[in-house]
């Protein structure tokens, strides 16, 4: 199999995106090792101060990122491994069974995308308050453990990477449903599944809208509950808030490092059998 070799343009292309990309990152960092006044100051300061202990340190007591960590971990753990169990099962059901209905549900599932997330947030709050979750991890979790994201995603891979030829064998072999779904179809759809877990873990763990109505930062705040309460006040120090941003990305920044190689992996592999 001939090997296309990238030219000169390609890497400085690429060079150029990651730049971009790392430059927010990089600005947190550096504003998160300075003072408030030398933030304030023009130019702003490029390069690395001497603060970045003092204020991880006060980002960490103050906002009790400690357990706020502990809670977003939690919470996106759940929410991934029920999006992706939910999703992958739905989206089987929708691409290759047949029953009553289907085209319709398929139809509703679709319209639910089409809902903006803020015309539910005072059915859900009542509901939620009715049950007396106000602020539990419950209250964040139970709401997002399916997306129609997730079922169309996994949709349209099914389709594509499980052919019906496949499910028909299976039923011959007499293989049920559950043991067609285990030995079948979640071997297909893996790939899949590693790239919408990863985006439904980094989508649950900076989710901000729902948490910062359902919790509050004394209870059991997430991450995003948490570092509100670095810039209230009269005058916040941004350099402590940048600093909290940052305890609050290197999580991420961590799972990609150790799953992104797998991911990209299953996802050139499910391309190769397709």
């Amino acid at each position: 199999m001939r090997t296309e070799r990238a030219g000169w343009g390609t890497y400085a292309l690429l060079a150029l995106f990651t730049a971009v990309s790392l430059f927010p990152l990089l600005w947190t960092a550096v504003a998160a090792s300075r003072t408030s006044t030398r933030l304030a100051a023009t130019p702003p300061p490029f390069r690395f101060g001497r603060n970045l202990p003092r204020n991880l340190e006060l980002a960490w007591t103050e906002a009790r990122l400690g357990e706020a960590l502990a809670n977003t971990a939690l919470v996106a753990g759940v929410v991934t491994a029920g999006t992706v169990l939910f999703s992958t099962l739905a989206g089987f059901a929708f691409a290759k069974l047949r029953f009553r209905f289907r085209g319709t549900l398929l139809l509703l599932v679709a319209g639910t995308m089409l809902i903006p997330p803020q015309l539910g947030v005072v059915p859900l709050y009542l509901l939620i308050a009715r049950l007396r979750w106000t602020d539990e991890l419950q209250a964040v979790i139970l709401p997002s453990l399916v997306s129609a994201f997730g079922v169309f995603f996994m949709l349209q891979h099914l389709r594509r990477a499980l052919p019906s030829e496949v499910l028909e064998a299976a039923r011959m072999d007499g293989a049920g449903t559950l043991r067609t779904v285990w030995h079948v179809v979640l071997p297909a759809a893996r790939p899949a599944m590693a790239v919408l877990g990863m985006l439904s873990f980094v989508a649950a763990w900076n989710d901000f809208f729902w948490p910062v109505l359902a919790l509050t930062q004394t209870g059991n705040p997430t991450v995003q509950v948490a570092l509100t309460g670095l810039g209230r006040g009269t005058v916040p120090d941004q350099s402590v808030v940048m600093a909290g941003a940052l305890l609050g990305t290197l999580p991420l920044l961590v799972v990609l490092a150790l799953f992104g190689r797998h991911i990209v992996g299953g996802v050139m592999r499910g391309a190769v059998k397709g």
